[in-house]
């Protein structure tokens, strides 16, 4: 089964596939959580400043990550999209493009849990963007982006709370 966890920055997805991780009912699969602190090591402009090529990378990285038969992972092909769709330095025509093309992955996902930012505060972790103002954005961009995705989606469920309450949101949806 292939569980990608979606949502802005810093609402807590790497935790909860932490989580997860510790889960005997998931020994078997495979954990995938962000890399921006090694792609930005290599060069790679993030958020607002990220490229086509930079997006397409975390395109990539989504795309290896479906290649496993089991899999949670904290950011699905529906962030690449948002985080495309919200970089200042692609163009319109390029975006519309990308998405295109991007799409093509969502309906691989088993289940799609899109994370709440509700109650969270934005923590630092020194690669991440801060700003409310841009979290806010991603937020509305990637919900936008399940509504408009959604006849591509097997399952789509909200989850909100403390980590553990997360937990057992996911486990109740995927019966485990």
């Amino acid at each position: 089964m292939k569980i990608g966890l979606c949502g802005t920055v810093s609402v807590g997805k790497t935790t909860l596939v932490n989580a997860l991780k510790e889960l005997p009912q998931f020994k078997d699969y495979h954990f995938a959580t962000e890399r921006s602190k090694y792609l930005r090591d290599l060069g790679i402009p993030l958020n607002t400043d990220s490229t086509l090529k930079g997006q397409t990378v975390f395109l990539a990285e989504r795309c290896a990550e479906l290649m496993n038969e089991n899999l949670i992972t904290d950011r699905t092909v529906i962030d690449v999209i948002a985080f495309t769709q919200a970089a200042q330095s692609i163009n319109s025509a390029d975006k519309i493009s990308y998405e295109e093309y991007a799409r093509n992955f969502i309906g691989e996902y088993d289940y799609i849990f899109y994370v709440s930012p509700e109650g969270v505060e934005i923590e630092n972790n020194g690669v991440r963007e801060t700003n409310a103002e841009y979290r806010d954005l991603i937020d509305f961009i990637i919900r936008d982006t399940l509504t408009s995705y959604n006849y591509r989606l097997k399952c789509c469920k909200p989850i909100k709370g403390t980590t553990e309450q997360r937990v057992k949101q996911i486990l109740e949806v995927i019966s485990l």
